[in-house]
This record gives C-alpha cells, sequence and structure tokens, in this order.
C-alpha cells in the first residue's frame, strides 16, 4: 500500500527536479500572487455529472488540463483557451485556486521565477478528439479524485492535491 500524499502547505519551498536542473517551488493562495513570470494555469475541470476531466500523455499518468500563455493572455484567458486545446471542454465559470511559484536554484535557467496559477473550472465536455501532445482524456467520478490524479514526480502530485483540497474535493 502506498503512503497517502500530504497537499504542498502554503509557501513552503519543495525540491523539484526538471529536465536536469533543480528547482523550489511553493504554494500561495489565491490573495497572495507570488511575484515571477506568468507560466500558465491548470485547471481542476469539473462537468455538470460531477466528474473530473483529467488527461494524460501516456494513457498511464493522469493530471489536469494546463498550459503556458500565448502573448499577452491573463491566467484566466490561457485557463479557458488551454481547457479547449487540451481537454476539449468550454470553461462556463472558474475560481482561482492559488499559485505554485517555481525558481530555478541549480541549471541553465537558474535565477529564473514561473508562477502557474490553478483553477475551479466548470466545464462542457465535448466530443473528445486527441491534439497537440495530448493523446488520452477522460472523466472520473470527482469524489475519488485523489486516486486518479498521478503524476509520475511526488512534489508535482502534493500540488495537484493540494489543488484539489482547494477546490473541495480532498
Amino acid at each position: 500500500m502506498t503512503e497517502p500524499i500530504v497537499p504542498a502547505p502554503d509557501h513552503e519551498p519543495l525540491s523539484v527536479q526538471s529536465h536536469g536542473q533543480s528547482w523550489l517551488a511553493s504554494w500561495h493562495p489565491a490573495g497572495d500572487p507570488p511575484p515571477g513570470r506568468p507560466h500558465g494555469s491548470a485547471g481542476v475541470c469539473l462537468t455538470d455529472a460531477d466528474e473530473l476531466v483529467l488527461i494524460s500523455h501516456d494513457g498511464e499518468h493522469w493530471g489536469f488540463p494546463a498550459g503556458r500563455p500565448e502573448g499577452e493572455e491573463t491566467y484566466e484567458e490561457t485557463l479557458r483557451r488551454e481547457m479547449w486545446e487540451e481537454a476539449c471542454v468550454t470553461v462556463t465559470a472558474a475560481r482561482l485556486l492559488g499559485y505554485v511559484r517555481s525558481e530555478c536554484v541549480r541549471g541553465h535557467e537558474r535565477g529564473l521565477v514561473l508562477v502557474r496559477a490553478f483553477w475551479r473550472a466548470a466545464t462542457l465536455p465535448h466530443p473528445w478528439e486527441p491534439r497537440f501532445e495530448i493523446r488520452h482524456r477522460r472523466l472520473v467520478p470527482a469524489a475519488d479524485a485523489r486516486h486518479h490524479v498521478r503524476d509520475p514526480n511526488v512534489v508535482n502530485r502534493r500540488f495537484d492535491h493540494r489543488a484539489l483540497a482547494e477546490a473541495g474535493l480532498l
């Protein structure tokens, strides 16, 4: 049996390795936007049938649709576009849950600070059409969210579970 995932606490830096670099990442509540370069939005997307929308590149690891801004998009504009592109859902309402601030502390991007917004999004799903890099989508009961969100990185999973908690799903 695996250990339960403990959601990330406020402001506590957690060490993350990504693409040969070391990062310190921390959760910031919605009313506490951290400084840094906007790095997009992720959506805890729910349907009217109380299902959670998850996506996967490989059919094994499942997470929230997310993506980076284009041009001068706001966090919410990025959310709405990326949810359509990655998950074939239309966002009908959105509530900001918080931010993850990531600072590169070792590697070629040392000093770079990126900020991603996490949202709870009411969505209308459309027929699934795999596009871009996303190959899989599934709808799971929201009550079982903790069992289906499976980022291979345990620290990222702590941020995902914090978003689920903020969304009222843990």
